[in-house]
C-alpha cells in the first residue's frame, strides 16, 4: 500500500480549512487527496489530477465513498493542472500539493518499467496510452544524446561511457537487461544506491518530459491561488529541488525598474517562503518508509498585491540608499 510521505507536515503547511478549494496535482496512491478531504469537511472541495491513468482508476476505487461533489478526479500532466483548475470553477485556490515522487502501485508494477527491482518491459511512461517508451527512445538517440539525458537529468558518472554501453546493447527491452548493462560499467561507493539508479531515474525524465513541465506548472500554480493561498512541492531529487527552489525564489522578489539597466516594468513578488530551509522527514518516518528518506518539502504563500507592492518599494528604498 502506498504510504503518503511527510503527511503530517504537508497537511500543517497547507492549512486545510473547512469549505476551501484544494488542488491536489499528482494524485498518486491518493493519500495526501484523502487527508485533505477529511480536514476540510463537510463542504470543501478537492480537485485531484494525475498523468497516469491507472492512479485515477485506484484512487477511484480507494476513495470511492468520497466521491462526490466535493471530489472531482481527473486524468492531467502537472503542467495542464491550472488552466483545467480554471476551467472546472476551482480557481482561485486555498491550497495546491505537488509531490513528485513515484507511488509505491508505480514502482511495484514489473509492467510499468519504473522500477530496476522488477523485470519487466522498459516502458516508464505515465500515460502509455501517448508517448515513446524508454526502450524506444534509446533506440532514437544516438551515443552524444545519451549522453546528454544520462548527465542532465541523472548526474550518472562517466555519462559517455555508461551511454556507449547502452547504446552497443541495443535494443534493450526490459529493465533487467538495462541493469545488467548499467551494472557491468558503473561502480558506485554507497551500498544503499545501485549503480542502475541514476540512469533509470534519466530516463524516465526524458520519457515524461518531467523537468520541463514542473518549471512551466510552478507560476501558473502560484497564480491561481488565492492572498493566503499555499502552495507545498515534494521533490525527491537534487534536479527537481533546484526548480522549486529557483523558481520560488523568483516569484518571492520584487523586480524594480531600472532603465537602461535590465527590465523595463517593475514586478511585484507574488510569493512569501514560509520555509527557507526545505523540510525533511523524520528518522520515524524513514524507519517506517524507506522510500521517503530523500523526500524535501518547500511551502510558499501568495501575496496579495498590496504585500508585493510593499515589497517593491522596500526593495527601491533600498537600492537608492535611503
Amino acid at each position: 500500500m502506498h504510504v503518503p510521505v511527510l503527511f503530517d507536515e504537508v497537511m500543517q503547511a497547507l492549512q486545510p480549512r473547512s469549505g476551501g478549494r484544494y488542488l491536489d496535482c499528482t494524485l498518486g496512491g491518493g493519500g495526501h487527496t484523502e487527508g485533505l478531504l477529511k480536514a476540510i469537511a463537510p463542504d470543501g472541495r478537492v480537485l485531484a489530477t494525475d498523468a497516469d491513468p491507472d492512479a485515477i482508476a485506484r484512487a477511484s476505487e480507494r476513495l470511492r465513498s468520497s466521491l462526490s461533489e466535493r471530489l472531482t478526479l481527473r486524468q492531467a500532466w502537472l503542467d495542464e493542472t491550472p488552466a483545467l483548475a480554471r476551467s472546472l470553477g476551482f480557481a482561485p485556490l486555498d491550497g495546491v500539493l505537488v509531490d513528485l515522487g513515484l507511488s509505491s502501485d508505480q514502482l511495484d508494477a514489473a509492467e510499468r518499467g519504473f522500477s530496476f527491482m522488477r523485470e519487466g518491459p522498459l516502458d516508464m511512461r505515465f500515460d502509455r496510452s501517448r508517448g515513446v517508451p524508454a526502450w524506444k527512445l534509446i533506440e532514437q538517440m544516438d551515443v552524444q544524446r545519451l549522453t546528454e539525458v544520462l548527465r542532465a537529468y541523472g548526474e550518472v558518472p562517466n555519462a559517455r561511457r555508461v551511454a556507449e554501453a547502452i547504446w552497443q546493447a541495443r535494443p534493450i527491452m526490459t529493465t533487467g537487461r538495462l541493469r545488467d548493462v548499467v551494472s557491468g560499467v558503473v561502480r558506485t561507493r554507497s551500498e544503499r544506491i545501485h549503480p542502475a539508479t541514476q540512469v533509470f531515474q534519466a530516463l524516465r525524465i526524458a520519457v515524461n518530459d518531467e523537468l520541463r513541465r514542473l518549471e512551466a506548472a510552478l507560476p501558473e500554480l502560484i497564480e491561481i491561488l488565492k492572498p493566503g493561498g499555499r502552495i507545498a512541492v515534494i521533490t525527491f531529487h537534487s534536479l527537481e529541488d533546484r526548480i522549486v527552489k529557483d523558481v520560488f525564489r523568483r516569484e518571492s522578489r520584487s523586480e524594480v525598474a531600472q532603465p537602461g539597466f535590465g527590465a523595463d516594468e517593475s514586478r511585484l513578488a507574488r510569493l512569501r517562503l514560509v520555509n527557507k530551509v526545505p523540510i525533511r522527514p523524520s528518522e520515524a518516518e524513514v524507519a517506517r518508509n524507506p522510500r521517503a528518506r530523500s523526500a524535501k518539502l518547500r511551502v510558499g504563500e501568495r501575496l496579495g498585491p498590496e504585500d508585493g507592492e510593499e515589497r517593491r518599494m522596500r526593495q527601491k528604498r533600498t537600492r537608492d540608499g535611503e
